[in-house]
């Protein structure tokens, strides 16, 4: 808790660094932009603090730039908003790229010029073409696409798409050229503070990220699901979002030429005598007033937008008669009382129109194009229908206003999808993903075996300081909880294992010492043994002997069990353990079972017992120490390899040591001597591989027998 509370102040420092740094970035990409403009050079340069931010800060801190940056532009120009789709492109591309480290050297920094150009200039001009249209213009990149198209390439689009690119792609390079020198000047820890601004745990090194990022899964992460989740979400939302904007805004926009059409028809029914129309009919142009009347109709088509035709018919069952029709700039119109047959569209209304009622809109889609013919009905002063005033509304611009508006609720669609999914992400990595990842880092590097290991994977978890404040830090408290426990029960119980271990070996010194106050020749002689088969054992190691067997585990079992090789010895009556002179052949012969009755002694302690292992080197060392390479020793008459390797080890340090003590019926051998001896029966009494390790390690077992000459 306390970590918790003295990390927060960083935290809201680190927050409030990365809004400054978001602020600078639209501030730059704004002044760079109007200097550009004051200077005169055809680039735009708006995008170097959206490329700084994206480097410094990620996806999401680049995004929020280069979306502000056109929201503010477009306070000039409305359009600008619609290019913030580019903006947020260029962003999570120059954030992308910073992870690959594209942004470590200058030659590797340029060479990303052309990724964020493919964006600005390739995207950017297919934008265009979806706002404005194909149209050169008059810029530079437009007389680069007039180049393109005279070179040969005879399509405006293409010569639009090239023209903007190699524009874009100098405007680019400009753009990194100035990125890479301002991340020249901005210290180091600045750096650092934006790129880790949203963390809710203690800041990782870069190494410690890597190795997070490592970790894999089996089938999908969580990052994975969690975009695809996010995705889908938004794109269902986004397909039914569109469909229904776009149905309304065709809808609105056929209502509103619709509207506009009854209300020119309106107007053309002010414009004529409703009473004089059998005149109009039978003498046309010849009525006084009627040639005024058929130009204040064109005047008033060419003056309303999309009415592409105006005229009044009366409707008979014979088919429309013409009253007024005027001519548009490219087609007479029909002369009065000219019979038109009736267009199949109208069939469902003629009943209608015969009967003077109002009918609705009707579209039709022929060789006049795509047609909203309004017919508004006009009475004569006894309240008679006897004509309808008429005008048709060209719907082709329609389908061009839909395309702009796709392509507008498109862009939308996407810059404002793109910094939804970089938040939800960053927020999934922050408070999910990297917290999880990071404790399994730190539990990975617990090691049950090992106390240093695990008390420096306790301190490495408990120093993530997860603050998330929601189940990811319910989570990483239990586990450090969890493992702090694990720690002090596994400690406890290597106390207890040791205290363990001690009693036992104090236990194996109890039963010796029990077996020396009846052979006062056996005492020193069983703790000089344990001495010397670690050296042998030890040495064997060394020289590549039996590397299979000699595992720490057997080596410890055999040094700890060696002192009970003559535990045996206890059954052994006290004349023969005793007596002064050479035994004889009967008296040899029962002291030769001591080997029998150690195996019985050391059999019922195993029955007892749950550490197998160690007895069982115990019983081989007490039952097969007397055992002989060439197989004519006791108690079983053993040969080579037969021998356990524990007894073939004890067989030779326990005759060294009998060789060089003092016995009632002998004087101690001289050192060397006793090696000679050692050597002498090598490949007959002793194991070869044995006995040259012993003679090898001369010198341990020279310093072994001088200290314990020295104690007595």
């Amino acid at each position: 808790m306390t970590t918790a509370v003295q990390t927060r102040p960083a935290e809201k420092r680190r927050f409030l660094t990365c809004i400054f740094s978001c602020l600078a970035g639209i501030t730059l990409n704004l002044v760079l932009r109007r200097l550009a403009a004051l200077v005169g050079i055809p680039l735009y340069v708006d995008c170097v603090g959206t490329v700084l931010t994206a480097i410094l800060g990620g996806y999401l801190p680049g995004m929020i730039v280069g979306c502000l940056t056109n929201v503010f532009l477009s306070i000039w120009d409305i359009n600008a908003i619609y290019y913030g789709m580019i903006s947020v492109l260029i962003a999570a591309m120059a954030a992308y790229l910073a992870r690959q480290d594209s942004y470590r050297t200058v030659g590797r920094a340029l060479r990303t010029a052309p990724w964020l150009a493919l964006i600005g200039g390739g995207l950017g001009s297919i934008l265009t073409f979806g706002l404005y249209g194909l149209d050169f213009g008059e810029e530079l990149s437009a007389r680069l696409a007039h180049f393109f198209y005279d070179a040969g390439l005879r399509s405006v689009f293409w010569a639009q798409l090239f023209g903007d690119f190699m524009i874009d792609l100098a405007d680019k390079l400009l753009v990194v050229i100035i990125v890479i020198l301002l991340l020249h000047f901005i210290p180091q820890k600045i750096q650092d503070t934006v790129r880790r601004s949203f963390w809710q745990q203690r800041i990782l090194t870069e190494e410690e990220r890597k190795t997070a990022r490592r970790f894999r899964v089996r089938r999908m992460s969580l990052r994975q699901k969690f975009l695809l989740l996010i995705t889908g979400a938004m794109l269902i939302v986004a397909a039914v979002t569109t469909v229904i904007c776009f149905k309304i805004y065709r809808d609105t926009l056929i209502e509103t030429r619709t509207e506009i059409g009854r209300s020119i028809t309106r107007v053309m029914a002010s414009y004529f005598d409703p009473d004089r129309v059998d005149e109009y009919l039978s003498k046309g142009e010849a009525v006084p007033g009627y040639a005024d009347i058929d130009r204040q109709m064109a005047v008033l088509r060419d003056n309303s937008d999309g009415v592409s035709y105006v005229y009044v018919y009366q409707i008979l069952p014979d088919g429309c008669h013409v009253v007024f029709d005027p001519d548009t700039a490219t087609e007479p119109g029909s002369d009065p009382g000219e019979i038109v047959e009736f267009d199949e569209d109208f069939r469902s209304s003629l009943d209608d129109l015969l009967n003077g009622r109002p009918i609705e809109p009707v579209t039709s889609n022929a060789s006049w194009g795509w047609l909203v013919s309004v017919y508004t009905p006009v009475a004569d002063s006894s309240g008679k229908v006897v004509c309808y005033a008429c005008a048709d509304i060209s719907m082709d611009k329609l389908l061009n206003d839909q395309f702009v508006f796709f392509a507008k609720v498109f862009s939308l669609f996407v810059t404002f999808t793109a910094i939804v999914l970089a938040f939800f992400l960053l927020l999934a990595d922050a408070r999910l993903i990297l917290p999880i990842n990071t404790m399994a880092m730190a539990s990975s590097r617990f090691a049950f075996d090992n106390e240093t290991k695990r008390n420096a994977a306790l301190e490495y978890l408990q120093s993530l300081g997860i603050r998330t404040g929601d189940e990811i830090e319910n989570l990483y408290g239990a586990i450090a909880k969890t493992t702090e426990d694990s720690v002090r029960y596994i400690d406890e119980a290597q106390q207890k294992s040791e205290t363990i271990a001690r009693m036992q070996e104090n236990l194996i010194l109890v039963l010796a010492d029990m077996v020396e106050s009846r052979d006062q020749f056996t005492g020193d002689h069983v703790k000089n043994t344990s001495a010397y088969t670690r050296i042998i054992m030890e040495q064997m190691k060394k020289e590549g002997s039996y590397t299979e067997q000699l595992t720490d585990e057997f080596m410890d079992n055999v040094y700890h069990s060696a002192p009970l090789h003559d535990i045996g010895k206890i059954r052994v009556s006290d004349t023969i353990l005793n007596k002064p002179g050479k035994l004889t052949d009967e008296e040899f012969e029962t002291m030769k079972l001591h080997t029998v009755y150690g195996r019985e002694v050391i059999e019922k302690a195993k029955k007892a017992s749950s550490d197998v292992s160690y007895l069982d080197e115990a019983e081989n060392l007490a039952t097969y120490h007397h055992e002989k390479w060439n197989g004519k020793g006791y108690p079983m008459g053993l040969s080579g390899e037969d021998i356990p390797l524990s007894a073939r080890i004890m067989a030779v340090a326990d005759v060294f040591d009998a060789l060089v003590s003092k016995r009632s019926y002998k004087e101690p051998f001289s050192f060397e001597k006793a090696m000679d001896i050692i050597r002498e029966g090598t490949g007959s009494h002793f194991d070869p591989k044995v006995a040259e390790a012993f003679i090898h390690a001369e010198a341990e077992v020279r310093k072994v027998l001088t200290e314990k000459q020295a104690e007595k």
